[in-house]
């Protein structure tokens, strides 16, 4: 007697739901992480192509885009380390959440907000 397709049951297969949620979780942070990439170059080019260009607009574009692509691209490798953290997890029984990739976004988020916040107020009033 063999065995068919059907009847092989893997480990992953008895958690199909949590390994299907965490995949879609996984996309959404890279969806997060690339977005976040596209605000700060966004934001040097309001601050490059500004009729009202001067030294803090420069550097508060510089920082909001070096933030944020290091911010995305930081959250793009968290998150796919916290995938394969949380299969292992999954397959073991033993999952708990983190709150170390949120506590990481809010932060780089805080940072992002307030140079997009100094860079518009430098546009909207040039000394």
């Amino acid at each position: 007697m063999s065995l068919t397709d059907k009847d092989v049951t893997t480990t992953d297969s008895k958690y199909v739901q949590q390994h299907l949620a965490n995949e879609r979780t996984f996309l959404a942070w890279v969806r997060t992480g690339i977005a976040m990439a596209g605000i700060g170059f966004l934001a040097a080019g309001f601050g490059f192509n500004s009729s009202a260009y001067d030294q803090l607009a420069h550097i508060a574009a510089i920082i909001t885009g070096i933030t944020s692509l290091i911010g995305g691209i930081s959250i793009i490798v968290y998150s796919a380390a916290a995938y394969h953290r949380k299969r292992t997890q999954i397959n073991e029984q033993t999952f708990q959440a983190s709150t170390g990739l949120i506590r990481f976004l809010t932060m780089m988020l805080l940072v992002i907000g307030l140079a997009l916040a100094v860079l518009l107020y430098v546009l909207l009033f040039p000394a």
